[in-house]
């Protein structure tokens, strides 16, 4: 009994090693209809995406903002105020910052034109692994609680590219250390 009791803390103390501490400067809490979307920010992975994130994030640019690209087993896509794919903010491109990490789901990548150097405002939320994206675009973060409410953002077809028709909106979105 002592022996499982000792494995038993043994593991409890690994897991808390392998969890990073919160950190409310790199936590961004996304509210929808649906309620909250937690994403701990990865700035050890894409410092310079992720600056451009919390920067605009302060400013309020991503409430009000469509998921105007969700494609059912695949991703949810934002950031565009314009709703349509082709907007970003006024900040300038970012360059690519691609990792060794894998997109899993609940991984929140930077969405970008062919040129690996177009990221800017728009990113997506990952509903199954990809790992055919892996070193071909910018990973910023994963969703740590509210995978839930990524679930059931209105989705489009693969069909039609995951275009939505009337699509649910970030109705707000803040860096928790901000959220007070």
């Amino acid at each position: 009994m002592a022996l499982f009791a000792g494995l038993v803390l043994a593991g409890a103390t690994l897991a808390q090693a392998q969890t990073p501490a919160a950190d409310p400067q790199n936590t961004v809490v996304l509210t929808t209809k649906d309620g909250p979307v937690t994403i701990r920010l990865r700035p050890d992975l894409a410092p310079k995406h992720v600056a451009q994130i919390k920067a605009l994030t302060k400013r309020g640019f991503y409430n009000g903002i469509v998921f105007h690209r969700v494609i059912p087993g695949f991703m949810a896509q934002t950031g565009d105020p314009t709703g349509t794919g082709t907007g970003g903010s006024d900040l300038p491109n970012i360059p690519a910052e691609f990792s060794k990490e894998s997109f899993k789901r609940g991984t929140v990548g930077m969405a970008r034109a062919s040129s690996p150097d177009s990221a800017n405002s728009q990113f997506f939320i990952m509903f199954a692994d990809g790992p055919f994206l892996d070193g071909k675009y910018t990973i910023v973060g994963n969703v740590v609680s509210g995978m839930d409410v990524v679930d059931k953002i209105k989705k489009g077809t693969e069909a039609n590219n995951g275009q939505v028709t009337n699509p649910d909106k970030i109705v707000s979105m803040k860096l928790q250390a901000d959220a007070k």
